[in-house]
């Protein structure tokens, strides 16, 4: 069976590496996938998986960063112009780009659940002679919007994995559930999955990233140190006056954020693990010679556990707060992301690291690799847990001449045979016949 799915998956490969790259082409913001979205939906549908998307597997009421209407409309409109596909495209409207499709065996046995991600970053990517995408024709057609991540391997990796289990159906028992999950970046899209309930019933729950460090030809069966993350959008509210002539009527929004960056910076950091803050985004005002009455900022915490997030949130808001009352103005705070700590099973570990070490070419670490980034794949693996799951997070190394989210980034293709390999077997090994779990 292993050499039956290690031929297959170089069969498909040749598909794989041309979905990777056409979704490099088109590269979309988070909850704005819509001709990614809708085309991962028909692609699925037309290989006999029932597909469900939009409300069917986001609930409206839990969606974080959402786009303006406006940003809404025009990557719709743009999509629509590309290639999205007219069936589904309609029901992903207002930023619902979730897809899920099922391949049911309709023999008893396990649920496994694997989790793609989608979206790109807000990136103008590289136009250097020795920047592969851009010497090989396939670099971003969107200015300003790049798979800067990786997105878009695990996207087409995804796609490959679907394929190979059609051809192995008659082989497996159970449910394989495969999440196309958007707006990965700032931790928004995991949320609306979880709480449409997308993993309440699966019993394994696995998902991989690109790179995060990590060398070609190596696999770490797991990524430990997910920060908890928190993404804050912030407002102050004053009341302008003339700089000159009445500045004593003015209450200075402008005043009031920078003294909040100055007390966030401040913050001590918790002496029982890493924690993180950074102000990314400030804006304000509208000239200089008016007191500003307006000023916006873009703010995370980060906590290596949850509790120590809490710590950190808890008191951004109060310097938050304070800043606000010293100058009278209004504040208003919304969360717009949120990600959870690691969430990892030892036990479908080691059976991911028994399965990759068939594949050829492929050095496999069982253990964990630590990063300090976020994934907000730990809301779907803290949700199946508390039902029962294992849930698993890996690392497949690829190399990059650029870090992520800079625009020179880009993988070693090479990897993503590697990758598809070890979500097939892992895939065959737990809904196999008869299953082993």
């Amino acid at each position: 069976m292993r050499q039956k799915l290690l031929s297959l998956v170089s069969a498909v490969l040749p598909t794989v590496v041309a979905t990777r790259r056409d979704l490099h082409m088109y590269p979309e913001l988070g909850h704005m996938e819509f001709r990614t979205a809708s085309r991962v939906a028909r692609r699925l549908r037309d290989l006999g998986y029932a597909v469900k998307v939009g409300r069917d597997v986001m609930d409206p009421d839990a969606l974080l960063g959402l786009p303006s209407a406006e940003e809404l409309e025009a990557a719709y409109r743009r999509a629509e112009g590309e290639g999205a596909d007219p069936e589904f495209l309609p029901l992903m409207r207002g930023g619902l780009t979730g897809v899920v499709g099922e391949w049911r065996t309709g023999r008893p046995g396990p649920t496994l659940a694997m989790r793609f991600d989608m979206d790109c970053i807000p990136v103008a990517e590289s136009t250097d002679p020795d920047h592969a995408p851009f010497t090989g024709g396939f670099a971003s057609r969107h200015p300003g919007e790049m798979h800067a991540c990786g997105h878009d391997g695990h996207t087409a990796i995804g796609l490959g994995v679907a394929e190979i289990i059609t051809r192995i159906a008659d082989d497996l028992c159970g449910t394989i559930r495969l999440l196309f999950q958007p707006a990965e970046e700032g931790c928004r899209g995991a949320n609306p999955m979880a709480e449409a309930g997308v993993v309440d019933d699966v019993d394994f729950l696995l998902a991989a990233h690109l790179g995060c460090g990590v060398p070609s030809g190596h696999l770490y069966t797991r990524i430990d140190g997910l920060l908890a993350s928190s993404k804050l959008d912030v407002t102050f509210t004053g009341i302008p006056a003339h700089a000159g002539a009445a500045p004593h009527m003015g209450h200075n929004a402008v005043l009031a954020m920078a003294q909040a960056v100055q007390g966030l910076y401040a913050i001590s950091r918790h002496g029982e693990g890493t924690s993180r803050i950074n102000v990314g985004v400030v804006r304000g005002g509208t000239g200089r010679n008016v007191i500003p009455a307006d000023a916006y900022m873009q703010l995370e915490v980060r906590g290596a556990t949850d509790q120590i997030l809490k710590y950190m949130e808890d008191r951004a808001r109060k310097v938050l707060e304070g800043a606000a009352i010293a100058q009278e103005v209004e504040l208003s705070i919304s969360v717009q992301g949120r990600g959870l700590s690691s969430q990892n099973s030892p036990e479908l570990a080691a059976l991911i690291a028994e399965e990759a070490a068939y594949v050829p070419g492929l050095t496999v670490h069982n253990a964990g690799h630590v990063t300090g980034g976020s994934d907000d794949f730990t809301v779907l693996a803290a949700r199946a847990a508390q039902r029962g799951a294992q849930t698993l997070y890996m690392v497949q190394g690829t190399d990059h001449k650029a870090g992520h989210h800079t625009p020179r980034f880009d993988i070693n293709e090479a990897d993503l045979q590697h990758s598809l390999a070890v979500f097939a077997l892992a895939a065959a090994r737990i809904c196999g016949r008869p299953s082993p779990v």
